[in-house]
């Protein structure tokens, strides 16, 4: 093994020619440099530890330099990473400039798929095998989906195309929460082992002929005696797919023994393994949901190295909650982020009023437009990345008849170490164009409050307000904060010549903009624009300063400084405007501010342009080239 795993640091692992001995030690080996890792840099956790031994069974049954190797999310492949040439490098985690968190092909031939959103790994299954099909290749896809992400419907749609086309296709279900099938005893283990042998395989086979040319009535006898040994598996039988399981996902002699069966079927077939959340962890290990993402953390005690500050998520919650208590027609729903999105506290104290429905965000999004049609008062509390996974339902079901359902839209703006799959910086652009929708964003945990209460006491339509993960950039009482009033904005310092006009979170980066450029002399005003749509175009008629810069944490495509733009067409305004909203490119995981800087968006690149601008009297409009 000491060859073995110097071997391992530098290039691909090739883990056919071990032993089983080597491979239980090699399984130990990457929980200890998972924990290494994640404790010192944070990172998913649970999930990962739990998937080790069906990702080395992947690798010593089929082959990854030809087989797609699917990860569902993908946040539990840190094992494949490992195995693939990544173990040194694996310190370099969730950092910027370093690896990524799920699974990426621009980092390694050995990643098949980008993910980082749950549900999709069947159909990109289903997708792949029809190309080797077409291209009469030998490769097999081979899946990993864990039992939460199963919950969602995209998985069972691309079952359903799968059960009937029949490519050759392994499922590896990673069930480490709900139990599809409890298994019984010794007599379960039984039957289990039973239907993994070829012999169990051929059998039904043959069986399943038999039935089809059977009387009606011996038919009906011995379908019987055929569910007997399909217990587990009736539901996938039904669609078409065979099934096997449940077996041990940690018992890497069962994995493989289960896995090469699986792949010589040469048909669509579940494995059905039992696994243990945070296996070889005691902290972490069953369902805790706080061990599923964490941040640097004491591997002797699992207690966190930095305590948790306060948040714009527990801001939202707490006054949701007070709201609540005082008008039982508030109703909410999560789409299987209870914790995240603060609604944890809502359904443990109102459990027939609030609801988290799963990986399911269509239709969290559509079950509350009823809800408001019977004039309950709705919220919807989803990540702005995951938001996008609603987006026909808000149009079609939301929007298009103008029911009140509030969008509490969390994770605004860049949110980290997860990267281009989870950054939350489309919603402005795909909520702005929808008629019916009002859009208004916070700057600090004290204008979240009263976002709040506009949203539950706005009746008119649709609304939505954003919020980022964790603090704001502006510290409360640095501006007063006040109600909200549909489409008016506010001026927090007024200049004659150069505005920062800021929306939500913007407005902290930008009141820093502006204490750097006074300190280099230039004066500058900001103005919070608390809407965008409608917005305050009385306001922006009559300002002064004619150089606008935009400062907001959403993609400048479809953003506020188009919007602006436009206006200022229309309206003929004598003004300039520079948008320092995000680029047109997806934004790469790493501290936020070291990103920003990269995307030359933070506060010192800011106030260094405009200084630069001034200097040389230059100023663009958003019709010319803008180079951030």
């Amino acid at each position: 093994m000491e060859n073995g795993k110097s071997e391992m640091k530098n290039e691909k692992f090739d883990v056919k020619n071990l032993s089983l001995k080597e491979l239980n030690k090699l399984s130990e080996d990457i929980r200890k440099r998972i924990l290494e890792v994640v404790s010192a840099k944070g990172g998913h956790l649970s999930s990962t530890l739990g998937a080790v031994e069906l990702i080395i069974g992947m690798h010593y049954v089929f082959d990854v330099e030809k087989d797609p190797f699917i990860f569902d999310v993908s946040h539990q492949a840190y094992a494949h990473k490992l195995l693939t040439g990544r173990w040194e490098e694996f310190v370099t985690l969730r950092q910027f400039g370093g690896i990524s968190g799920y699974t990426k092909p621009s980092e390694s031939k050995y990643d098949y798929f980008s993910a980082g959103h749950s549900s999709t790994s069947i159909s990109v299954a289903v997708g792949a095998a029809k190309a080797i099909k077409l291209k009469n290749e030998d490769r097999i896809p081979v899946v990993l989906i864990g039992d939460g992400a199963m919950s969602a419907g995209m998985a069972y749609e691309a079952l359903n195309e799968l059960g009937y086309r029949k490519y050759p296709v392994v499922i590896i279900l990673n069930d480490n929460e709900m139990s599809i099938g409890k298994p019984i005893g010794a007599l379960s283990k039984y039957l289990t082992r039973l239907k993994a042998g070829k012999f169990y395989q051929g059998f039904k086979e043959k069986f399943k002929k038999f039935l089809d040319s059977a009387p009606k009535d011996i038919k009906y006898m011995a379908k019987k005696v055929e569910e007997i040994f399909s217990v587990h598996g009736v539901f996938f039988e039904e669609m078409g797919l065979e099934y096997i399981g449940p077996i041990d996902g940690h018992n890497l002699e069962e994995i493989i023994e289960t896995l090469k069966i699986a792949k010589s079927l040469k048909k669509p077939v579940i494995v059905h393994a039992k696994t243990i959340k945070g296996k070889g962890y005691k902290q972490a290990e069953g369902y805790y949901e706080h061990w599923h993402g964490v941040g640097p953390f004491d591997l002797t005690t699992g207690n966190p190295l930095k305590n948790s500050a306060l948040s714009a998520t527990k801001v939202y919650s707490n006054k949701l909650l007070e709201l609540a208590k005082n008008d039982e027609k508030i109703v909410g729903v999560t789409a299987a982020m209870p914790s995240g999105t603060g609604m944890k506290e809502l359904i443990q104290e109102f459990p027939e009023r609030f609801w988290d429905v799963g990986i399911a965000e269509q239709h969290a999004v559509t079950s509350m437009a009823p809800l408001a049609k019977e004039g309950f008062i709705p919220f919807v509390a989803i990540y702005s990345t995951f938001l996008q996974r609603g987006y026909d339902q808000i149009i079609h079901d939301v929007c298009l008849d103008n029911y009140p359902v509030r969008f509490a839209i969390d994770r605004a703006g860049i949110v980290g170490a997860d990267g281009e799959t989870h950054q939350g910086v489309f919603d402005v652009g795909f909520l702005r164009i929808v008629p019916n929708m009002t859009l208004f964003a916070p700057r600090d945990f004290a204008s979240l409050q009263k976002a709040v209460e506009f949203a539950y006491q706005y009746h008119d339509g649709p609304c939505a307000f954003r919020y980022p993960r964790g603090a704001f950039s502006l510290e409360d009482g640095i501006f007063e904060a006040k109600d909200f009033e549909l489409a008016k904005a506010e001026i927090l310092i007024d200049s004659d010549e150069i505005m920062l006009i800021a929306y939500g979170n913007g407005v902290g980066k930008a009141y820093n903009v502006h204490k750097i450029l006074k300190e280099k002399g230039i004066k500058s005003g900001i103005i919070d624009l608390r809407f965008i749509k409608p917005f305050d175009k009385e306001l922006l008629r009559n300002i002064k300063a004619k150089k606008w810069y935009v400062i907001s944490d959403n993609a400048k495509e479809g953003g506020i400084g188009e919007m602006l733009s436009e206006f200022i067409n229309e309206e003929h305004l004598n003004a300039e405007i520079e948008s320092f909203e995000y680029p047109d490119k997806f934004i790469p995981h790493g501290d936020v501010k070291k990103v920003e800087k990269f995307l030359k968006v933070d506060e010192e690149s800011i106030a260094l342009k405009i200084e630069s601008d001034i200097k040389k009297g230059l100023f663009y409009t958003l019709t010319s080239k803008l180079k951030i």
